[in-house]
């Protein structure tokens, strides 16, 4: 099977499906063309019948009382996108805008909107010729869905407005013009149906949660290094520990942090602390918790990655617009679908995970640079002991400062619900704003990830390379191919940005 091709009908589908995807197709199935037409001509045939149709032949929101005729269908779609071009902000990245076209896509191929065959491929176009809508990233409050980003979707669709094409942004009109493609006009619902979604939420969770992964991942890698520096117990890293508590995250912390350093010459057992216990007064029998209980910390986080996962996905595989069409029973439902509450309640809290792991981070390198906790490594691990020197110092003001910036946006945005549009959207989800709070911590983490990361092979340097893990060895050259140890009081800006390329790039996970 080739993950590079993503046929997109009714079935679910699954995150990894559309991150691996370089190729999106509509399905050309005989039946499921039927089954998205029939859809639409149910909608078509209702309309001839003078029903009023919410957002259709009806005014929206609290406009709903506002009777249409029906030859003002086209029009009143046109001024749905048009009016709702609004966003401010900076605008999301190529990357998200692309996620949220295929994410809008599989929604609408569900055959629960009404909308043509012909719209759906007109989604196929776009990320064929990888024309992706630029999309300010504020303006929702995340029911009824996200309105006015998903705007700029349906704008482009129309070829209004501006998208990323060819490394720039253009006048989507000008794009057009070059691949001799014609402004496509919406029919009946269908612009209300490209907007009235949960999409752009959904796009950044899922990009972010990407992310999210391999910091995580790397974290874990920094923590295994710890262990060894700090010539740790690794007692607590043992399989009896966690399956007598047995939770998913915190089993398969502990156990991918014991496997990164099963062959360690500086790490010990209990027997080992045991023994050493009367020799040395200075000796704790226990760690602390920041090393102690680093699986539980690490394994809560696990666990609601995964849940929020789940939960983006679902969201990204349902119907979330409005009205709902089943054209099999001939029934209309007006909903409440485009209430991001799953998405804004999985991305607040990957804000607390998020905050959690930064604080963990910043407990830990605190006991690496000071010389009271490090176990012989020396003053803010200085290779030249002269007093002018001062080593990660500073590295340390800045890590501990990133934290603070991170743990202070933890309050959930699921609760500071605004009431809008003449109070029709009375309780909202502000799901699009949680994801993009959770979205605006990643960069902090990983800059700190990147200092911790930078000290942790100093420590290796003090220690020496020979004593360490063949895991930790191998991200210590790796690391040392970047930048260079730390000897005399430098500039270390440019060091953290060659580090943090490497997290993003997977290779020290």
């Amino acid at each position: 099977m080739d993950n590079s091709i993503l046929s997109v009908d009714t079935s679910f589908v699954t995150i990894e499906s559309i991150t691996d995807a370089k190729h999106i197709h509509v399905s050309e199935d005989k039946s499921f063309k039927e089954e998205i037409n029939a859809s639409h001509k149910f909608l078509t045939d209702t309309i001839k019948e003078g029903k009023p149709i919410y957002g259709v032949t009806t005014g929206y929101g609290d406009s709903g009382k506002n009777y249409l005729d029906a030859n003002e269908a086209d029009l009143l779609q046109q001024n749905l996108y048009r009016y709702h071009g609004c966003g401010v902000g900076r605008l999301l990245t190529p990357e998200v805008s692309r996620y949220a076209l295929i994410a809008r896509l599989i929604s609408l191929s569900k055959g629960y909107s009404a909308v043509s065959y012909e719209l759906l491929k007109r989604f196929e176009l776009l990320l064929k010729y990888e024309i992706y809508p630029a999309i300010p990233s504020q303006g929702s409050v995340g029911a009824s869905g996200d309105l006015t980003p998903l705007s700029y979707i349906a704008a482009v669709i129309a070829g209004e407005r501006e998208a990323y094409f060819e490394g720039e942004i253009q006048k989507t009109a000008d794009i057009y013009k070059k691949l001799d493609i014609k402004p496509y006009l919406f029919k009946p619902k269908e612009a209300l149906a490209v907007m009235n979604g949960t999409t752009i939420m959904s796009a950044i969770a899922l990009a972010s949660i990407q992310k999210f992964k391999i910091t995580l991942d790397t974290m874990e890698s920094f923590t295994a290094g710890m262990y060894e520096v700090l010539l740790c117990d690794i007692t607590p890293l043992e399989e009896f520990v966690h399956k007598v508590k047995p939770f998913d995250g915190q089993i398969s912390a502990a156990a991918a942090i014991l496997n990164k350093i099963k062959d360690s010459n500086l790490t010990h057992g209990r027997d080992e602390r045991y023994a050493k216990f009367f020799e040395d007064n200075n000796l704790n029998i226990q760690d602390t918790y920041s090393m102690r209980c680093a699986p539980q910390v690490l394994g809560v986080i696990r666990d609601n990655l995964k849940i929020s996962e789940k939960w983006v996905e679902q969201e990204i595989n349902s119907v979330n617009d409005n009205p709902l069409i089943d054209a099999k029973n001939r029934k209309i439902y007006t909903s409440g679908n485009f209430y991001g509450g799953y998405v804004a309640h999985a991305m607040d809290t990957l804000k607390i995970c998020a905050a959690n792991l930064a604080d963990l981070l910043d407990k830990e390198f605190a006991l690496l640079v000071d010389h009271k906790f490090n176990r012989g490594l020396g003053e803010n691990l200085k290779l030249k002991k002269e007093n002018f020197f001062h080593g990660f110092k500073a590295m340390q003001i800045t890590l501990s400062s990133l934290s603070a910036d991170v743990i202070k946006n933890t309050a959930a945005a699921s609760v500071y619900s605004r009431p809008t549009e003449s109070l029709n959207q009375d309780k909202v989800s502000m799901g699009t704003t949680a994801a993009l709070d959770f979205s605006k911590m990643l960069p902090d983490i990983k800059n700190m990830l990147s200092i911790a990361l930078i000290g942790l092979a100093q420590a290796v340097d003090i220690r020496g390379a020979d004593k360490v893990s063949s895991f930790l060895r191998a991200n210590h050259d790796k690391i040392r191919a970047a930048v260079p140890a730390l000897k005399e009081d430098r500039r270390m800006d440019t060091d953290i940005d060659k580090i943090v390329k490497l997290i993003e790039s997977k290779a020290l996970a």
